[in-house]
């Protein structure tokens, strides 16, 4: 989507702050002992107070109203009655829709006391997070935020997971461009454009490159690597980037 009116700019950032509310919420209350399930139902009725629509569930008929991912699992974990235990690694990827809008959120922390590796990867998923948006301007290459992410990730000994990707994002919660890689590839030299809208997302790991699917058909996970992701919705303008999903 290429935002354009103010009424594109106030509806994305209208559904920016419900989808970070309630990854905010659901952050809070990942403590030992809750299960997944119990975090999505509180996200099923934080959706349906605000009068909007988890995207996952619209778009896709997700069993969740949010995807949750706990040590293995990278993206897309089915809500269950998984039990959350301390030290667990969890990702809480939050999209949504309100009024035609759609914006997405992740994030990815340690629950509890944790192994320090765990710790540092979410550390340097946010680092190489805004080390890609300082690339995100109008004219820029597209390619130059996936190259920063990962001459981050390798700054910290750590690499990228090649097969999960940013997306453009706006009236769908998937559309153009396709693909926003976490590493350099000349095939995604597209220029970025002034009001364009993008959903990035690095995806930090200890040591595989890809992940995948289980046999649930959702879930995408990782053999023997941790991974962090830390993903919000931007609008690209000439006066820097707006981050709808802070």
């Amino acid at each position: 989507m290429i935002a354009k009116t103010e009424e594109d700019f106030n509806g994305l950032k209208e559904i920016g702050k419900i989808v970070a509310s309630i990854r905010d919420e659901l952050v809070q209350r990942t403590n030992p002992g809750i299960t997944t399930k119990e975090l999505d139902d509180i996200a099923g009725e934080l959706f349906e107070k605000a009068g909007s629509v988890s995207a996952p569930k619209g778009e896709y008929n997700f069993p969740g109203y949010t995807c949750i991912s706990v040590n293995e699992e990278v993206a897309h974990g089915i809500p269950s009655p998984r039990v959350i235990q301390e030290g667990d690694l969890v990702n809480i990827d939050v999209s949504g829709s309100k009024n035609g809008y759609f914006a997405d959120t992740g994030i990815s922390f340690v629950v509890g006391e944790g192994e320090e590796i765990l710790t540092k990867i979410c550390n340097v998923a946010k680092e190489a997070f805004e080390a890609g948006l300082k690339k995100a301007k109008p004219g820029s290459k597209k390619s130059g935020i996936g190259k920063v992410v990962f001459q981050t990730a390798r700054q910290n000994g750590l690499t990228v997971i090649k097969n999960l990707t940013g997306h453009g994002i706006g009236r769908t919660i998937h559309e153009a461009p396709d693909h926003i890689y976490n590493y350099y590839d000349t095939w995604d030299d597209e220029l970025l454009k002034d009001g364009m809208v993008i959903a990035f997302e690095p995806f930090i790991s200890t040591l595989e490159e890809e992940v995948f699917q289980k046999e649930d058909g959702w879930t995408y996970a990782t053999e023997k690597s941790f991974v962090a992701q830390m993903e919000h919705t931007i609008i690209i303008t000439k006066n820097g980037p707006i981050i709808v999903t802070l």
